[in-house]
């Protein structure tokens, strides 16, 4: 999918010279996750042109940017573990100290992290989880175990919906499992490997950017999401509910990376900056349901948000777990795992 933007209020600033900047901004992006206003208001106050392609995985977005798209695009917004696989790929720019205005307003828990140490390629976009939903029109029984997704009872079996996604769907069958992410034993990886492709037979579809509208449509009664695409699923009339089971299930934060040989560097870092500001980070909040990284952005959300069931887990609930970077070894047992399953 391609989105090309440019209002008429910035076409006008360019023709007359009064912009602040111009020229071109490409960002490869998620799917419905950043909303067309926060583009157009970019446009506006820079007259910067953005041009977006979209994907549905991290995994899509290294394939491609590996396949030859890397120095098409300025920025992208993968997840934690490909941050740290793309900077290890040598994919990402150094964002030298002081060129961020705004870089202050990170919130602490996100400047340091583990994937990123002080922020030298990214900034935070949003973070959340990934779990599952299950209609409630159609099983009204305890939906906080991960038997729904892979031993479920017979009303779901053969309607239900996974994230076509190695890492995330084979994270939350190691989490049913009780073994580490990126295991090595044998045994292990024979336990996952049946697993996945026995509960194969329960599943309607492999699915990550309609994982929404299967829901909503009725199509499938149970499926993996991310907890702001669910809670957007809620809103739209479905009636699902988010499931914070407690065998565990995945947190992640997505990030704004500065690609190694971006076409419009210095248009990259004034997004990243405008990324920034409270105000925007809001917006885009608001917009997709999720969590900010970014100080100051309470005044502007809306009130839902702060009692929404999907962003607040019960008081029992486990910590929600990273995905982990595996050692080469360990991910291409992974590979080839995910490959019999999708055959």
């Amino acid at each position: 999918m391609k989105m090309k933007v440019l209002s008429g209020a910035a076409a006008l600033g360019l023709i007359a010279g009064s912009a602040s900047a111009e020229g071109r901004l490409s960002i490869y992006h998620w799917f419905e996750y950043i909303p067309q206003e926060i583009l157009d208001k970019f446009t506006a106050e820079t007259g910067i042109e953005v041009t977006m392609d979209t994907y549905d995985s991290n995994e899509a977005l290294l394939a491609n940017l590996k396949a030859g798209k890397l120095g098409s695009y300025d920025v992208a917004v993968p997840g934690d573990y490909m941050v740290a696989i793309m900077k290890n790929e040598g994919m990402l720019d150094m964002i030298a100290d002081g060129e961020l205005a705004n870089v202050s307003n990170v919130e602490d828990k996100w400047m340091n992290v583990a994937f990123d140490p002080g922020r030298k390629h990214s900034i935070p976009y949003q973070w959340g989880s990934t779990s599952f939903m299950v209609n409630r029109d159609v099983y009204s029984g305890d939906i906080r175990t991960t038997d729904i997704i892979f031993n479920p009872p017979e009303v779901l079996k053969g309607r239900i919906n996974v994230l076509d996604n190695p890492a995330e769907t084979l994270v939350l069958a190691s989490m049913h499992l009780g073994i580490p992410q990126c295991t090595t034993d044998r045994d292990q990886l024979q336990a996952l490997d049946d697993l996945v492709q026995g509960a194969k037979a329960y599943w309607a579809s492999f699915n990550s950017e309609s994982a929404k509208d299967v829901l909503v449509s009725g199509d499938v009664a149970a499926g993996m999401i991310y907890n702001g695409f669910g809670q957007k699923a809620r809103l739209e009339g479905a009636n699902v509910e988010y499931a914070y089971p407690r065998q565990g299930y995945i947190v992640w934060m997505d990030n704004v990376v500065l690609l190694k040989d971006a076409p419009n560097r210095a248009n990259a870092i004034m997004f990243m900056d405008f990324l920034l500001e409270p105000e925007n980070a809001a917006a885009v909040t608001n917009f997709a349901r999720y969590t900010s990284g970014v100080k100051g952005v309470g005044p502007f959300l809306d009130p839902e948000l702060k009692t929404s069931p999907e962003q607040n887990p019960p008081a029992d609930a486990p910590a929600g777990s990273f995905i982990k970077v595996c050692d080469e070894a360990a991910q291409k047992v992974y590979d080839q795992i995910w490959t019999r399953l999708k055959q």
